[in-house]
């Protein structure tokens, strides 16, 4: 069945040879670039940052490569709101989020795709790595640039309209048939980090946004004042570097932080057994069948992006989504998904994701 898609194209391999297979699978496609920042750079900074006018112009030629009409949507505001303001937002409240996870919720298959359904197309097609067929969305084949559990926050009238052409190829076979299309961006390098902090400087860029506000850094077992800090917002679950602590642990082993209180602006630090978790617990379950599956469901869940897998046992209660481990987690953040799969013979298959709210050990000397 011949569909109209809009292929976004942000300048890079994947959207290109995924907009190139959508052409050739025989849609009627046209490009589109999302211009989301107010005040973009002329070129990105190696790998770093996304959306400079460098990206467009690589996306414009990949289009005319591929001979489909091209366009440039400014999404700079929404984008702002919904995804910039929104990762500040988190931090000050002691959270940390997943900007990648927010921008495909909201930009990608909110913004976008509600304007491209009213402007008459069936489809938005990205170049995202995993696989979707039949309303089921599964791993990419290739495990290493799998990007499903980023696309766990939709929902089924979203994925009804979505469409991942690369799920089925490894990241060096779309570069190999990017050069075989003589598309420009082959050898171009992925971006990485967080899009709209090019120069990488996450902490400086939270700084900036919400100012400096000295704290206390505290011993998780005495209570015991160690240190001061900037702003909690510096700050991450799990963070061993950049402490800036002068006195050792009474066993010699590195602290790492274990809370963030915004409430009292207090970093809690601790030894790195007092990160384990045997239970999460998160909010706003997003079912991607549509409908909750009856629990408790035995599977395997996926707590931050291309981190460890671990078998649970998943229930869900007044909204709530509890997962228990088979065996600790380390360095959990709230604020961060909880994608829950299911192992299948052709691949895991995504069955939800929820947003992790809090955790527990279950083990004393974790306590």
């Amino acid at each position: 069945m011949t569909l109209r898609v809009l292929a976004a194209m942000s300048g890079g391999v994947d959207s290109a040879v995924a907009a190139a297979r959508a052409v050739e699978a025989g849609h009627d496609v046209t490009g589109v670039h999302l211009a989301l920042s107010s005040n973009p750079q002329t070129f990105r900074s190696g790998a770093r940052g996304c959306c400079t006018l460098e990206d467009s112009r690589d996306a414009r030629r990949a289009a005319d490569v591929l001979g489909i009409p091209f366009y440039i949507w400014d999404m700079a505001e929404r984008f702002r709101e919904d995804v910039v303001d929104d990762f500040v937002a988190e931090y000050a409240a002691g959270r940390t989020p997943n900007p990648c996870l927010r921008c495909n919720e909201k930009i990608k298959f909110a913004a976008v795709l509600d304007r491209a359904v009213a402007l008459g197309f069936d489809a938005v097609v990205t170049g995202h790595h995993a696989r979707l067929a039949d309303g089921v969305l599964r791993r990419s084949v290739d495990d290493g640039k799998d990007q499903s559990y980023v696309l766990a926050v939709l929902n089924a009238a979203q994925l009804s309209r979505a469409v991942f052409p690369l799920g089925d190829s490894t990241k060096d076979e779309v570069r190999a048939e990017a050069a075989r299309r003589d598309l420009a961006v082959a050898d171009k390098p992925d971006s990485h980090d967080i899009c709209f902090i090019a120069d990488g400087d996450t902490r400086g860029f939270l700084n900036q946004a919400l100012g400096k506000k000295p704290g206390d850094i505290v011993d998780s077992a005495t209570g015991e004042v160690l240190g001061s800090h900037d702003g909690a917002h510096q700050y991450t679950v799990g963070q061993r570097h950049g402490l800036g602590l002068t006195r050792p642990a009474s066993d010699g082993k590195p602290r790492y932080v274990l809370s963030i209180t915004p409430v009292d602006n207090t970093v809690t630090v601790g030894p790195r057994r007092a990160l384990e978790v045997d239970v999460v617990h998160a909010q706003r379950p997003v079912w991607l069948s549509g409908e909750a599956l009856d629990g408790p469901i035995d599977c395997q869940v996926q707590l931050r992006a291309h981190g460890e897998v671990y078998p649970a046992t998943v229930t869900c209660h007044d909204g709530e989504m509890t997962a228990r481990l088979s065996r600790p987690a380390s360095g959990v953040a709230a604020g961060q998904a909880m994608v829950v799969y299911r192992p299948d013979a052709d691949g895991d298959i995504v069955l939800a994701s929820a947003t992790i709210s809090r955790t527990e050990s279950l083990a004393p000397s974790a306590v």
